[in-house]
């Protein structure tokens, strides 16, 4: 079984790899392929049944229980890659499965396996992490957004602005269920952390210890640790968990170990922890944050404004932001109603600026974060903090800085103008409702803060993004000057692409001289005069070595690889310029609208893990809305780009896959899936490498089924 986190070219390659060598030794061998297209080539129950062991090269986590009492060998992708007939001969004395306890290894085999797709995001804590984030995420939106329907639909305003649902009332079940979403989403984030890392023996701790940082009163606090906490107590139950299985007992004790013994230790000894020896600090830090802000009373409305801003925004639900909440919700009774309209203004600030950033910058964020980003606006609105917690969990180092710049701007604007809130609630539903005074300044302070949230998440979240892109690539670097066939040989790079275009050629390095162009290519499609040679399209122009091409030219990757798109001498000797280089390569199709963004968007890519598969080949890809329609170009690289691949080597064949983000589909996916397969086979590599010219290397391609 092959799987990578990305599910992508990795698994492919592995699978490619384990079957060749397979075939090598002499061995039988079927490959499940776990990538994101699905699961493909499933082993059966008679194959596991006939199985003399079992290879899983993967990344992520994968289900195996169906292969308890088989022989189990557990590596990274790519090992799966670098070393398939060593690992055929290592399963033949690997240890029997015993069905529940098999979580170390996993760890074990992705730390080892962290640098297989080039990037330390792909190490245990940050699968991890992911891991639990993605499983919160739907109790987050079920939760805050059933509190903020019932809420809107079954709330009755009160004399003092405030909202209140009748108790037995339809929407009061309704607001019931939000809150057990609400609260289960903390314990979830814990326990799939645990459960990433130690395999299913870890989700109990993992699950009661989330439970227990999240309720204060367990251990003298009248604020949980919140999502925090859960980080916290995710993090230790599993790496607990991993060494409780460490410890050799004996025969008859290993079949309870994972379902009673293990469970049982880790939860305990995690949740006594926690209220013994970290609950203390958060304790603490409970009371005297409560003690100094009553001291500041009297002091700068405008400090004061930020600082509670910037607690109200830190931890969303955790001491901290506990602190600044019932602080100014005690000051109601005692008749100062301006510290609550402080922190009324900066809570919904969070959520608002988390979900205006996935609107202002869609392409840095997955779909599902775009889509908890229109959750998370809905949830602001009605001062549901709690909805920006998966992008700080996901992100903290960028998110929750943002989150605090925003909290305290909000913050301050409202003290500066003594905004007040009678209400212990807050979000523009308390304005709304006349529990607020200061209206026009309160809805002012919402709106500027979050917009310094979002515009701050995008500026950090991309700064981080381009950093880890570059590695190492010169700021400025870009490919080699470039113009179309049949333009002037010293016409100016950023011309090529609108050039090419129109005249339906590829764009060639500036130093070659521009080959004259054929017949038809003077036309604005590039096809000729009408009723010319039918069938010129994309394959009759010249490539961009300047060879001619016959056509009709073979079809290849469902026409989206043509003879514009190949290149035979790549110019770049850098990764962030090759990329470049290809983006204008494919722009000479017509179908790249913004040759920048689709860089962008690929060395975005690059930066979660690289794309250099191994075997001297790279396939950058991107899903952009600046490309209309799916394109993929070639070229070749005499002195080969280091492209960070796994084994070392560098790419020397570069594939570049472009699909639009709106339409994409599985379509790139498959894409990948059949380069994968197929590069792996060194005859067809060597061809690739020896074609002579574009028309040799659109045979070759023409291969790939």
């Amino acid at each position: 079984m092959t799987a990578c986190p990305t599910g992508i070219a990795h698994t492919y390659m592995a699978a490619e790899k384990l079957t060749q060598a397979a075939e090598a030794l002499g061995h039988e061998i079927k490959v499940e392929t776990q990538g994101s297209i699905g699961a493909e080539n499933v082993l059966s129950d008679n194959d596991v049944r006939d199985a003399d062991g079992v290879i899983i090269a993967a990344d992520k986590d994968v289900d195996r229980s169906r292969f308890a009492g088989k022989r189990v060998l557990v590596v990274g992708v790519a090992e799966g890659i670098r070393h398939p007939g060593e690992l055929i001969e290592r399963v033949r004395t690997a240890p029997v499965y015993g069905g529940e306890d098999g979580g170390a290894g996993t760890a074990a085999g992705v730390a080892a396996s962290a640098g297989a797709g080039g990037g330390k995001e792909r190490s245990v804590g940050y699968k991890a992490l992911m891991n639990g984030v993605s499983y919160m995420i739907p109790f987050v939106v079920v939760g805050g957004l059933l509190i903020a329907i019932s809420l809107a639909l079954g709330g009755h305003p009160q004399a003092d602005g405030g909202l209140v649902i009748p108790d037995g009332s339809f929407w009061k079940h309704v607001n019931d269920i939000g809150v057990i979403g609400f609260t289960l989403m903390v314990p979830v984030l814990s326990g799939y952390i645990a459960y990433a890392i130690g395999d299913r023996p870890a989700l109990v701790p993992g699950m009661i210890g989330g439970w227990i940082a999240n309720t204060g009163a367990l251990y003298g606090s009248k604020a949980g640790a919140g999502f925090i906490g859960a980080i916290v107590t995710g993090f230790l139950a599993g790496f607990l968990v991993v060494w409780i299985k460490k410890v050799r007992v004996p025969r008859f004790v290993q079949p309870i170990m994972p379902i009673i013994v293990i469970p049982i230790v880790a939860t305990t000894a995690l949740g006594l922890f926690f209220i013994y020896v970290i609950g203390r600090p958060i304790s603490w830090v409970f009371t005297h944050l409560t003690g100094w802000l009553g001291g500041m009373t009297g002091s700068s409305a405008v400090l004061l404004g930020a600082i509670l801003g910037l607690m109200i925004a830190f931890d969303m639900g955790g001491p901290v932001n506990k602190t600044a909440f019932l602080f100014g919700a005690g000051l109601i009774a005692s008749g100062n109603q301006t510290v609550m309209g402080m922190c009324a203004a900066a809570i919904p600030v969070m959520p608002l600026g988390q979900g205006l950033a996935t609107l202002l910058r869609r392409r840095l964020y997955s779909e599902q974060e775009r889509e908890t980003g229109m959750a998370a606006l809905f949830m602001g609105l009605f001062g549901i903090s709690e909805g920006a917690i998966p992008f700080a969990a996901a992100r903290p180092a960028q998110v929750i800085p943002a989150n605090m710049l925003g909290g305290a701007v909000a913050g301050a604007l409202a003290g500066t103008a003594g905004v007040t809130d009678a209400v212990p609630h807050g979000g523009p539903i308390v304005a709304v409702l006349g529990a607020v005074g200061g209206v026009p300044v309160f809805f002012l302070a919402v709106v500027v803060g979050a917009v310094v949230t979002a515009l701050t998440t995008v500026a950090l979240v991309d700064l981080s993004e381009r950093g880890k892109g570059r590695k190492g690539a010169p700021a400025g670097a870009a490919a080699a000057p470039a113009v179309a066939a049949g333009a002037g040989a010293g016409g100016p790079s950023g011309t090529a692409a609108a050039t090419g275009a129109r005249t339906g050629a590829a764009s060639v390095p500036a130093a070659a001289p521009a080959p004259a162009p054929t017949a038809g290519e003077g036309d604005e499609d590039g096809a000729g005069d009408e009723g010319g040679d039918e069938g010129r399209g994309d394959g009759a122009h010249a490539p961009a070595d300047g060879h001619s091409v016959p056509s009709p030219s073979p079809e290849v990757l469902s026409g989206y690889l043509t003879a514009r798109t190949v290149r035979t001498r790549l110019a770049a000797g850098e990764k962030e310029a090759a990329i470049r280089e290809m983006a204008e390569l494919a722009a000479g199709t017509g179908r790249v609208t913004d040759v920048a963004e689709l860089v962008r968007v690929a060395l975005a890519r690059e930066a979660q893990g690289t794309t250099g598969l191994g075997e001297e080949i790279a396939v950058p890809h991107a899903k952009t809305d600046a490309v209309t329609a799916p394109v993929v170009c070639f070229a070749r690289s005499a002195e080969g780009v280091e492209w960070g691949s796994p084994d070392g080597t560098k790419a020397r064949l570069v594939f570049m896959i472009a699909v639009p983000e709106a339409a994409a589909g599985d379509e790139h996916l498959r894409i990948l899936a059949l380069l994968s397969r197929k590069l792996m086979d060194p005859a067809f590599r060597a061809r690739l490498q020896g074609a002579e010219d574009a028309a040799e290397v659109l045979a070759v391609l023409a291969e790939i089924r």
